[in-house]
């Protein structure tokens, strides 16, 4: 081939010849066109764009180029090559071009302008440089990263909803949860729990039962809804109604129904729920195709159908996972875009949550119902009978927060004869159901043989025989004592206090700022006394103070149990207080502010008249009793504000007398559980609080026509300011007492 015009006519002519065979020679595709203004006839190609097209030389040389555009893929390649030459600019551009046998290569196509001497553009030069094995090579790349990317958001998050699952107390868990999913999965996501039939949950109810059927949607039962009518009524019925339109008989009939099928467990899933197409109105696809249809309705691009995954747990599936996705390509969730293994991916991950959060809400409903059950038992030790004539008795009950309120202490006042007071004291190991229950029987067991022998050691005698039979599986420890009250015909007589204890800790007597551990009648735990079990003795006075309590008031991981026994005697002998609950106060402030176990407290205190009134007290102006929800907790709750006021020299106390006794009133009368009362000496007044386990607020009415009561929010309204707000458990009533001569 010889040299074409315009090509390096300067050089010599072995130089041409040399350039020439160099060109012919190259291992890269090239070709040489004439001007534009000839429209660009292909003058040249050397071998390597024949063997890279499979075009020979006589098929394409003196032919326009576009031949060349013929062999590209994409119309807009060809549209920016057109730019180039009428700009008369150089221009690089991979394109994916067709060879003569149909086989696509990627090519990167590089087309420069070649000047004449008098400057016009008078031929052009292309080169084609087959980068296909590169590309792929990128492409595979690409994959890899996308992959990795992929499965770094599928395991940020399972990481994050897995975070969200563990806090299912929270009441929006659910909805955070399909909050995620639908910003980085999916375009639309909830749950829907099948308590009692399907719901639409943002968090979960933990009163739900844990186990058993929810309300089965899809099997049609006559009566409870209207008869099918149109094309369903022969699916449904049967053919003779739909023919004579009768009333069949009462029975039940199948239709077909794959979510109720995924709800019944008969099928795995998931499956797809078409929105456009027609179900029973009575079943779980109609029931959700309705549902979906209200909560899809903002969504700008509606999906056309939607996944339900089951949300299995141990017995039961507890629900359904329902997903959409428009199938739109502009988003950039791990959901969107027509790759198959994304979709699978994507699939899984659903599956995978809608497992977690099925053992998630198995788990904490059972938790919750664990504890429900464990605290009815322990608060059900509680006693019903705290005041006793004669004495000053306060009790106080603190569960440590970590075990989830649920322990092993208790404490008990009985009323064992006119003249007799029982108190027992005792702490079970461990924080469940089991020492809850335990803490029952042995509560029933001493109850029982209390009443029978009155005398301490014999008592313990016949709890320690009953108890080996029994097998309790949790040892225990507990004191018992009876207090004897003196015969009021014969003035020199004492109270008198007899004790035994059974592995537990020894009460204190607090007398004149002297502190005596009532440390005789000792033994083994309960159920392991071998021997006889002995009785203390001791004699009581006006003013002393009998302090009862476990070792959740004194025991430290960082302290011997001695040494705790030894702060609590020091701060029994720095109280002032003259009332049981202010003595109690001043013990918690001192010893119970940050507790690592349960804390039981019984205070009894023998009042003295006469030196009380002139005592000075430097006790915390707070106090606090917890109440059963019973009629006689109201004239306790008078009681316990009257003594409270005397020891605060609180002169005129008729006034919160009224008020508290109105709060508790009503707390029994409306409320459930047990009622919490509170009294604070703010300074400039007396305030009351009251809590109750019924969140509903107190209403003042005009009282009931033609019968009593209904006024009592208006006496409290009368006399103080009050309020309410809710708590955790309930809610809580307060007042605060209106300043009065005091």
């Amino acid at each position: 081939m010889g040299s074409s015009p315009g090509l390096g006519t300067d050089l010599p002519a072995h130089v041409q010849e040399l350039c020439t065979r160099a060109m012919e020679g190259a291992g890269v595709a090239m070709f040489v066109t004439g001007p534009r203004a000839d429209e660009m006839p292909i003058v040249w190609v050397n071998a390597a764009f024949v063997r890279q097209t499979g075009f020979t030389a006589a098929e394409v040389v003196g032919r326009s180029p576009h031949v060349l555009e013929t062999l590209l893929a994409e119309p807009v390649d060809a549209q920016e090559l057109r730019a180039a030459i009428a700009e008369e600019r150089e221009i690089t551009h991979t394109v994916r071009a067709l060879r003569r046998d149909g086989d696509t290569v990627w090519t990167q196509l590089s087309l420069s302008p070649l000047a004449g001497p008098d400057g016009s553009v008078t031929h052009w030069v292309g080169v084609q440089v087959d980068v296909s094995e590169h590309l792929e090579r990128y492409a595979a790349q690409v994959a890899s990263l996308a992959l990795e990317r992929r499965e770094r958001a599928v395991l940020d998050v399972v990481s994050r909803s897995s975070d969200l699952l563990a806090d299912l107390d929270q009441p929006y868990a659910l909805r955070d949860i399909t909050e995620l999913l639908a910003g980085y999965v999916v375009d639309w996501a909830g749950f829907y729990l099948n308590d009692d039939g399907l719901r639409y949950a943002e968090g979960v109810d933990t009163a739900a039962p844990p186990t058993g059927r929810g309300q089965r949607h899809g099997r049609y039962t006559p009566g409870l809804f209207p008869l099918p009518t149109g094309a369903h009524a022969t699916d449904a019925l049967g053919d003779s109604a739909a023919v004579t339109g009768s009333v069949p008989r009462v029975r039940l009939v199948d239709v077909p129904d794959r979510v109720q099928d995924v709800l019944d467990g008969r099928i795995e899933g998931p499956v797809t729920l078409d929105l456009s197409a027609t179900y029973p109105q009575w079943s779980a696809s109609g029931w959700l195709q309705r549902d979906l249809h209200h909560r899809l309705s903002g969504l700008q691009e509606r999906p056309g159908s939607v996944t339900v995954s089951a949300v299995p747990g141990r017995r039961r599936i507890l629900g359904l996972l329902v997903t959409g996705d428009s199938g739109g390509s502009s988003g950039q969730g791990l959901g969107h875009g027509p790759d198959a293994e994304g979709r699978d991916g994507v699939r899984t991950l659903l599956q995978v949550i809608a497992r977690r959060a099925g053992t998630a809400i198995d788990n904490v409903r059972l938790y919750a119902r664990e504890h429900r059950l464990a605290e009815t038992l322990q608060r059900a030790m509680l006693p019903e009978q705290a005041d006793v004539t004669g004495l000053d008795v306060w009790t106080y009950y603190a569960p440590n927060s970590e075990h989830a309120q649920v322990g092993g202490d208790w404490y008990d006042v009985l009323q064992i004869a006119p003249d007799v007071v029982g108190l027992v004291i005792g702490d079970v190991v461990g924080h469940d159901v089991e020492a809850a229950a335990a803490m029952g029987q042995l509560r029933s067991v001493v109850r029982s043989y209390a009443y029978e022998l009155t005398t301490p050691g014999p008592v313990l005698e016949r709890v320690d025989q009953l108890v080996q039979g029994m097998r309790i599986p949790r040892s225990a420890s507990l004191v018992y004592a009876a207090l004897t009250q003196p015969d009021a015909e014969q003035p020199d007589d004492a109270w008198r206090i007899e004790y035994s204890r059974a592995g537990h800790l020894p009460p204190l007597l607090l007398r004149d700022g002297t502190v005596t551990q009532l440390d005789d009648a000792g033994g083994a735990l309960v159920g392991f006394g071998g021997r006889s079990r002995s009785t203390g003795v001791a004699t009581l006075a006006p003013g002393d103070t009998l302090v009862f309590y476990t070792d959740g008031l004194i025991e430290r991981r960082d302290r011997a149990l001695r040494v705790g026994l030894e702060s609590l005697v020091a701060a029994s002998a720095a109280v002032t207080a003259v009332d049981a609950a202010g003595v109690g106060e001043e013990l918690l402030s001192r010893l119970a502010d940050a507790p690592e176990d349960d804390v039981a407290l019984v205070v009894v205190r023998i009042p003295d008249p006469v030196h009380d009134a002139s005592a000075v007290v430097l006790s915390p102006r707070s106090r606090r009793w917890l109440l059963p929800s019973e009629p006689a907790s109201i004239g306790r709750a008078r009681h316990a504000v009257v003594r409270t006021c005397q020891a605060w020299g609180v002169r005129d106390s008729a006034n919160a007398e009224l008020v508290v006794s109105e709060l508790v009133a009503n707390g029994v009368l409306h409320g459930w559980g047990h009622l919490a009362l509170r009294l604070f000496d703010t300074g400039d007044g007396i305030r009351v609080e009251v809590e109750d386990s019924n969140p509903a607020p107190p209403v003042p009415t005009d009282g009931h026509p033609n019968r009593m009561g209904g006024f009592g929010m208006q006496i409290v309204e009368r006399l103080a300011d009050w309020g309410w707000r809710p708590t955790a458990s309930g809610k809580l009533v307060w007042a605060k007492l209106r300043p009065s001569d005091r």
